[in-house]
């Protein structure tokens, strides 16, 4: 039976070259209303577990989750997935740095802007800064990764880099951590301290 993540998965080979039947025929078979563009896994495990935590299953509500890999990727996606192919309304995140990459993807694919919102760093770090680092110590302590970020810590790298700096280069040292990490700190938020943009994000779906 035809799911979200077979509709995903037909997406991601249609823009690495594939054909495109398979994505378009399933965009009208479940059908599919919103794709939220995010740049990785981690961003995909966070806006997930923010919407479980409202109580909202989004699948079924029509919206699928993609993680394009890399923002470079956002021209192709918007490409097959907006005005000039499937048509579907568009949303996502993006990373201060990586803005400029957005703008013009959306732009040439004749896109609108309003469902992306900008996070200062990345959503780690804004996840982060959201906690604050004493929480994120204690919840990485709670993952048993305690000894792995000691040992982290001491490399010479990692001298004279803020507490918040450190954390955030933590969770991308170890494959599938940051993936991780992206649930686990959604999961520790008090509903009032969501970062703006996820929340945001979540609003306009």
């Amino acid at each position: 039976m035809a799911d979200m993540g077979s509709f995903r998965e037909a997406v991601t080979a249609w823009a690495a070259g594939g054909p495109g039947d398979p994505a378009r025929e399933l965009a009208a078979r479940l059908p599919v209303q919103t794709v939220v563009l995010l740049e990785g896994p981690s961003d995909v495990a966070a806006v997930n577990a923010l919407a479980e935590s409202r109580g909202r299953d989004l699948a079924a509500e029509g919206v699928c989750v993609l993680s394009m890999g890399g923002a470079m990727s956002v021209g192709r996606f918007t490409e097959l997935l907006g005005p000039p192919g499937l048509g579907l309304r568009l949303a996502g995140l993006c990373d201060e740095a990586e803005r400029g990459y957005y703008t013009r993807g959306l732009e040439r694919a004749r896109a609108a802007q309003e469902g992306f919102f900008v996070c200062a760093a990345d959503l780690e770090d804004e996840l982060i800064r959201a906690l604050g680092t004493a929480r994120v110590e204690d919840l990485v302590r709670a993952e048993g990764d305690l000894r792995a970020l000691q040992t982290f810590l001491r490399q010479p790298a990692q001298q004279g880099r803020s507490s918040q700096q450190q954390l955030r280069r933590f969770f991308g040292t170890k494959k599938g951590r940051k993936i991780r990490y992206g649930r686990v700190l959604v999961e520790a938020l008090e509903p009032d301290r969501v970062p703006a943009p996820l929340d945001d994000l979540l609003t306009c779906l």
